[in-house]
């Protein structure tokens, strides 16, 4: 072989898997004893052919197979002697608690958390700043509650799944997951959260409840909302009217309010909040409320802006990864496919802050599934993928103007 010409060892997807650590597998085997129950595919085979599904687009288990027995060849690399049975895969799926890829997905969460976190986030004073929402998968399944009415033509409703997601918005992954049946109300999330002293935390009306407003008051986290239509209060102070001015723009209106919190239906104390009305440049008006009283009312309305952040992540995750179809009709088998979906996306990120590319995050999934078995350098693949690839096959493009 031409000297020049100098191959990478491993293809592109073997070059991912090397960001997962073999001592976090081993560890999270042991943790919940993966392979104790089910030794026919070890817990590193299962992830590592669950995550070529993901990155190659597989719609089924038996496409992931077949995908994988025409890379034979190249499964040496990937640390497997063949491509694995659809069914063993599918009982995998089943029998495996999806609780071990749950520990493997936070576990690469607190290695990267560092590294791929932006100091520099546009517009913020602040640190440590969360956004919470929730996302539905739609699915025809017995498994899961139908949502909404019954279907008049008498035909099944569609199940789904809610995926409700902590975000840290400087590291533009998920912090923190709950999946549950999509008929779940998105309050219940808030009791299964953890936050530290002097955290913010961002998140929209359907999250509004004046009980964890007042706790997270007594704890010293910060929060911003948009203020329910309905919402019952009382103004103590107002601090800037500029309502009647019909070019105003920005911050229009601030006030201090108090907000009842009941306990069986009787208000039993009051919180002390702080509303602030924003006018937009096409005429739009929010309304936010926070219970912090310190920071500049324009700040207040820009760091509510970055809760878009968690709809480019949904986006990310549902229109580059495969959820509209799932690999196994079991609870644990659609919760295991949304952790790996998860895992992969976290890769992704790392891997973008290392090529340091400017690459859109679709663009670089597709050139990823394109090539996802080739043999070139992935970093420099994915900064610039024709300057790699001629590199490595010593090939030159022409192009044609």
């Amino acid at each position: 072989m031409d000297k020049d010409r100098k191959f990478p060892g491993h293809p592109v997807l073997s070059q991912i898997l090397e960001l997962i650590p073999t001592g976090l597998i081993q560890s999270a085997n042991r943790k919940h004893q993966a392979n104790r129950y089910y030794k026919r595919l070890p817990l590193r085979i299962h992830l590592v052919s669950l995550l070529y599904g993901v990155f190659s687009y597989c719609n089924g288990l038996r496409e992931i197979c077949e995908g994988m027995l025409a890379c034979e060849g190249k499964l040496a690399h990937l640390g497997l002697d063949k491509a694995p049975a659809r069914s063993t895969l599918s009982d995998a799926n089943t029998n495996r608690k999806y609780l071990v890829f749950e520990t493997i997905y936070y576990g690469l969460l607190k290695k990267y958390n560092s590294f791929i976190s932006d100091s520099r986030l546009k517009g913020l004073s602040i640190r440590n700043l969360k956004i919470i929402d929730s996302t539905t998968i739609s699915l025809f399944s017995e498994i899961l509650q139908g949502v909404g009415r019954n279907r008049l033509d008498g035909s099944r409703k569609k199940g789904g799944i809610k995926v409700h997601t902590l975000m840290d918005a400087f590291s533009g992954v998920t912090e923190f997951v709950r999946i549950t049946p999509a008929q779940e109300h998105d309050r219940k999330f808030l009791y299964h959260l953890k936050l530290k002293e002097g955290s913010w935390i961002v998140f929209d009306k359907a999250y509004n409840t004046y009980h964890h407003f007042a706790k997270w008051t007594a704890q010293k986290v910060w929060f911003v909302s948009r203020m329910k239509d309905n919402a019952v209060f009382h103004v103590t102070k107002v601090l800037v009217d500029k309502t009647k001015k019909k070019q105003a723009i920005g911050v229009i209106k601030e006030q201090y309010i108090t907000v009842g919190i009941k306990t069986n239906g009787t208000v039993t104390e009051r919180l002390k909040l702080r509303r602030v009305i924003y006018k937009a440049k096409d005429g739009k008006r929010y309304i936010y409320i926070t219970n912090d009283f310190t920071l500049p009312a324009s700040k207040i309305a820009t760091i509510y802006k970055n809760r878009w952040m968690i709809e480019l992540l949904f986006k990310q995750i549902k229109q580059n990864f495969p959820l509209r179809y799932f690999w196994g009709e079991s609870d644990n088998a659609i919760k295991m496919q949304v952790y790996c979906v998860l895992i992969a996306q976290l890769l992704m990120v790392v891997i973008r802050k290392k090529a340091a590319t400017k690459k859109s995050f679709a663009n670089m999934i597709t050139v990823i599934r394109l090539h996802l078995m080739s043999y070139v350098d992935l970093l420099e693949f994915i900064k610039d993928t024709y300057k790699a690839w001629r590199k490595t096959h010593n090939a030159s493009f022409a192009f044609s103007t």
